[in-house]
C-alpha cells in the first residue's frame, strides 16, 4: 500500500507541474502577443531567453535561460514527493523494497532521511510539523534516537520505528472528500504493511507471520521452508506441524497433542465398526494435519477407506505432504498421486487416501460414509444436520466439541444459542454437559428420520466426545426423541430427578424430588434444566471391543480409561471388573440389539456332544441380557461436597463396598475423581457416609475421650469401630512401610485419624 501510495502521489505532482507550466506558457505567449501589437516589446524568444513576467514589486523584465527554467520545473517535481515523507520508499536496501521509511536498519540509516546539518534546522522525517517543530541537528539526533529508535521492534535485523505520520488509507468522510484519517503513534509492519498500534501487538503481530511462514511476500502467503517444519510422531505415524500447531487461532493446521486420548478413543471406536462390516467408507470432515485419517488407514489398511476433508488450501496441501511421509497413496478428483517413495518394500501397498477440499457440510451432503467424525474448533452443532442426512444404516457417527466455556456453564447464555438447553454450575456438570451434546444431536438424528443409539460418552478437562450408532427409521428416531427430557435440579442439595413422561402439567413439581427441601427452605429450591437425554451414556458390549482393539492396538493410555467407563456401564466396582474371561466375546456379541458381528468366538467355547453345554451358554446369555436391560443409574454424587464437617470420611473404594453392602448399585465415574454413581437416594448416601466417617481429634491428642455429633448413635458406632479397625490393619500389611496405620487402644475405640 505504501508503494502504491507513492507512485500515486509522485503521478499527481508530475501532472500538477506539467499544468502549471502548460498555464505559465499560455499566460506568457499571450502576454507578447498583446505587446508586440502595442509595438513597444520586444520578441518573445531571443537567443534562447524567455522573458518573465514583470515583478509586482520592482515592475522589471528579468531575462532567464530556458534550461534554468526546465531545471527548476524539474526540481520542483522532485521535491513534491520528498514533502510527504510518508511515502517514501527506500529502494536502497535489498530485503523489501517496498517497505516504510520508518523501517530502517541503523539509526544512521534514519538520520539520513533527515539530512542532519550543522547550519539549518530540519524536521523529523516520522513525525508531522505540528508534533515536531524542525530544529538543529543535536537536538533532532536525541529525538530519533529516543523516541523512534529506542521503542523500535525488531526483525531480522531491520528495525520498524515508531511513527507519528497519517499513514491510514484515504477514506471518503460523510460528503463525499476523500481526507486522510488522524491516528497516533504506530507501527508499519515489514512483511504485510499493517500499521499496528500498540509495540506488544506489533511484536505478536510479527510472531504470527513466522509461525504462519509468512516472511518473504507482501499480500501472498508463502509457506514455511522445511526447516521450520517439526515431524511429531504419534501411535507410528509421522505428521509435519508448524511451529504454532497447538494454537487453532493462529495457524491452519491444528495438532493438539493433548488430545492424543481422544484420538485413541475414535480409533477404538472405529475398529469395532471395522470389525463388524468391512470395508468401511470413513470420514474425517476436519483434518488439519491428517494426523487421524492417516492412523485409521495405517493401522487398519484394507478395511477402510479413508477420506480427509479440510476447506482450507494450506491444510490440504499439508495432508498430501503428511501422506507421502507415511507411504501412503492420495486420490484427489478421480485420480492418484503416487509419489515414489509409495512403492518402498516389496509388499503390494493398498493404502490410499482421499483427500478432498470443500466444506464439511458439503462433502456430507454430496456422499454417503459408514463413519463420521466431527471435530471442528468450538461447537459441533453447525455440521450434525449434514452429518445425519447421508449417514449409512448401523454407521457410526463420533463427534468432539471443545466449547467447554458454554457446556460447562462458565457460560450458560452460548450454551442456550448452541444447543437450546438451560444448564447451572452443579458438582455433576461434565455429565450435564454430555447430556447435552447427545439431546443435540438426538434432535437433528429425529429430523431425519432417525434414531440414535449412544456407544460412548467422555467427558474431560479439554472436551467432550460422543459416540452414537445411528437407527434409520421413524420408530426408532420416536424412541430417541422421547428420551429427551427436562431435569429438576434443588439448589439446595443438589438432589436431582429427570421429570416424568407425559405432558400434563403438575400442580406441584417438586413432590418428584427425593429431598423435603421445598417445605423446609423458603422460596423456590428447585430449577428446570435441559432438555436433557435421559438414557444410558454407555454400550457395556462395544466398550468390551474397544477395550480389546486397544489392547491389540497397544493403546496404554486409553486402556484404564475404558477400564474405567466398562466399570461405569455395568455400575460394578473395578475389583469385580474382569477383562480376559472366556465370556467375554459371548458377552460383546450379545449385549447389544443392533451390533452385527459374527458369531465365531461361541463355538470354540462350546463342547459338541453335552446338552449341558447348550444349557450353559443358554443361561449365559439370558443373564447377559438381564443384566444389559438395566441401564447404569443417571449422575452421580461427589463424596467431598457431602462430606460432614469434623469428620474424616472414609477411602473412596471402601466407602463403594458399604454402599453395596447396603444392597444400591455403585461405582467410580470418569467424569469427576472423586464421584460416586449411584441408585441410592442422597439422604441415604449421606446417612452411610456418615455412619462410616471418623471424627478428627482437636489439639492432636492421642488419647482421650471421644465426643461424637448427637445425630450419631453410639449403638451405631461399636461395629463401624471395628470394621474400620481390620481395614486399617490391612492397608498397615499391603504399604509394607515400617510406620504404623493407627493407633488403637481401649480407651479409643476408634483409629486416629490415620486415613
Amino acid at each position: 500500500m505504501a508503494a502504491l501510495e507513492a507512485a500515486e502521489a509522485a503521478l499527481e505532482a508530475a501532472e500538477a507541474a506539467l499544468g502549471r507550466r502548460q498555464e505559465q506558457q499560455e499566460e506568457e505567449e499571450e502576454e507578447n502577443h498583446n505587446h508586440d501589437r502595442e509595438g513597444g516589446g520586444e520578441p518573445a524568444a531571443l537567443n534562447g531567453l524567455v522573458v518573465s513576467e514583470n515583478m509586482k514589486s520592482k515592475n522589471v523584465d528579468v531575462k532567464i535561460p530556458e534550461s534554468e527554467l526546465e531545471a527548476e520545473d524539474r526540481g520542483a517535481e522532485e521535491e513534491r514527493p520528498r514533502e510527504s515523507d510518508s511515502n517514501i520508499l527506500d529502494l536502497s536496501s535489498d530485503y523489501p523494497r517496498d517497505k516504510h521509511i520508518s523501517i530502517q536498519r541503523h539509526l544512521a540509516d534514519l538520520e539520513k532521511l533527515a539530512d542532519l546539518r550543522e547550519d539549518q534546522r530540519k524536521p523529523c522525517p516520522l513525525c508531522p510539523e505540528e508534533k515536531f517543530k524542525a530544529c538543529y541537528s543535536h537536538k533532532l539526533h536525541r529525538h530519533l534516537q529516543n523516541l523512534h529508535w529506542k521503542v523500535s521492534v525488531e526483525f531480522e535485523g531491520y528495525r520498524m520505528c515508531i511513527c507519528h505520520l497519517p499513514c491510514r488509507p484515504v477514506k471518503p468522510n460523510l460528503a463525499g472528500d476523500q481526507t486522510l484519517s488522524k491516528m497516533g503513534a504506530h507501527y508499519h509492519c515489514i512483511i504485510c504493511s499493517a500499521t499496528i498500534v500498540r509495540r506488544t501487538d506489533m511484536i505478536g503481530h510479527i510472531n504470527r507471520h513466522v509461525n504462519k511462514g509468512e516472511t518473504e511476500s507482501r499480500f501472498s502467503t508463502v509457506r514455511a521452508p522445511k526447516s521450520s517444519f517439526r515431524v511429531v510422531k504419534e501411535s507410528a505415524t509421522d505428521v509435519q506441524v508448524l511451529p504454532n500447531h497447538s494454537t487453532p487461532q493462529k495457524t491452519d493446521s491444528y495438532f493438539n497433542p493433548k488430545m492424543k486420548l481422544n484420538r485413541q478413543l475414535i480409533f477404538c471406536a472405529l475398529a469395532v465398526l471395522a470389525g463388524e462390516r468391512k470395508p468401511i467408507e470413513c470420514l474425517d470432515a476436519f483434518g488439519a494435519t491428517g494426523i487421524m485419517g492417516l492412523q485409521w488407514a495405517k493401522h487398519l489398511r484394507s478395511s477402510v477407506k479413508v477420506t480427509i476433508n479440510d476447506c482450507n488450501e494450506n491444510s490440504v496441501t499439508m495432508i498430501k505432504e503428511n501422506c507421502h511421509l507415511n507411504k501412503m497413496k492420495v486420490k484427489l478428483n478421480n485420480r492418484e498421486e503416487d509419489n515414489g517413495e509409495t512403492v518402498g518394500n516389496g509388499e503390494e501397498n493398498s493404502d490410499t487416501i482421499e483427500v478432498t477440499k470443500m466444506d464439511a457440510n458439503v462433502v456430507m451432503h454430496l456422499r454417503s460414509f459408514d463413519f463420521i467424525h466431527l471435530d471442528p474448533f468450538g461447537t459441533s452443532v453447525n455440521y450434525l444436520d449434514s452429518a445425519f442426512r447421508n449417514v449409512r444404516n448401523l454407521g457410526i457417527v463420533s463427534l468432539t466439541s471443545t466449547d467447554i466455556s458454554s457446556l460447562y456453564a462458565k457460560a450458560q447464555h452460548v450454551a442456550l444459542r448452541h444447543y437450546g438447553c438451560n444448564i447451572v454450575r452443579t458438582e455433576y456438570y461434565k455429565e450435564l454437559a454430555a447430556r447435552a451434546v447427545i439431546a443435540a444431536v438426538t434432535r437433528a438424528a429425529a429430523r431425519c428420520n432417525k434414531g440414535i443409539e449412544v456407544l460412548l460418552a467422555v467427558a474431560l478437562e479439554h472436551f467432550v466426545l460422543v459416540v452414537v450408532r445411528v437407527l434409520r427409521g421413524p420408530t426408532p428416531a420416536d424412541d430417541s426423541a422421547k428420551k429427551v427430557r427436562y431435569l429438576i435440579h434443588c439448589q439446595w442439595c443438589e438432589e436431582r430427578v429427570f421429570q416424568k413422561e407425559g405432558n400434563m402439567v403438575e400442580e406441584n413439581p417438586y413432590q418428584q424430588l427425593p429431598c423435603d427441601c421445598h417445605g423446609s427452605m423458603p422460596g423456590k429450591t428447585a430449577v428446570l434444566l435441559g432438555p436433557l437425554w435421559s438414557g444410558a451414556l454407555f454400550n457395556t458390549g462395544f466398550l468390551r471391543r474397544m477395550l480389546l482393539e486397544a489392547v491389540q492396538y497397544g493403546l496404554d493410555e486409553a486402556q484404564p480409561l475404558l477400564k474405567t467407563l466398562v466399570s461405569e456401564a455395568e455400575c460394578t466396582t473395578p475389583k469385580h471388573f474382569s477383562t480376559h474371561s472366556p465370556g467375554d466375546e459371548n458377552k460383546q456379541e450379545e449385549c447389544g440389539v443392533y451390533i452385527r458381528t459374527p458369531n465365531t468366538s461361541a463355538e470354540s467355547y462350546l463342547v459338541h456332544g453335552k446338552r449341558k453345554s447348550e444349557e450353559v451358554l443358554r443361561g449365559t446369555a439370558k443373564r447377559q441380557r438381564a443384566e444389559h436391560s438395566a441401564e447404569h443409574p443417571p449422575f452421580y454424587y461427589n463424596i467431598h461436597r457431602h462430606s460432614i464437617k469434623g469428620m474424616n470420611m472414609p477411602k473412596l473404594n471402601k466407602f463403594l463396598n458399604y454402599l453395596s453392602e447396603a444392597g444400591y448399585r455403585v461405582s467410580r465415574t470418569h467424569f469427576d475423581p472423586m464421584g460416586v454413581r449411584t441408585n441410592a437416594p442422597l439422604a441415604q448416601f449421606k446417612t452411610i457416609l456418615m455412619k462410616y466417617s471418623t471424627p478428627t481429634y482437636v489439639g492432636a491428642q492421642a488419647e482421650g475421650p471421644v465426643h461424637l455429633p448427637g445425630e450419631i448413635q453410639v449403638g451405631e458406632e461399636v461395629p463401624a469401630a471395628a470394621v474400620i479397625k481390620v481395614e486399617e490393619a490391612e492397608l498397615a500389611e499391603d504399604d509394607k512401610s515400617g510406620v504404623a496405620a493407627a493407633v488403637v487402644t481401649e480407651s479409643c475405640p476408634t483409629p486416629c485419624a490415620a486415613e
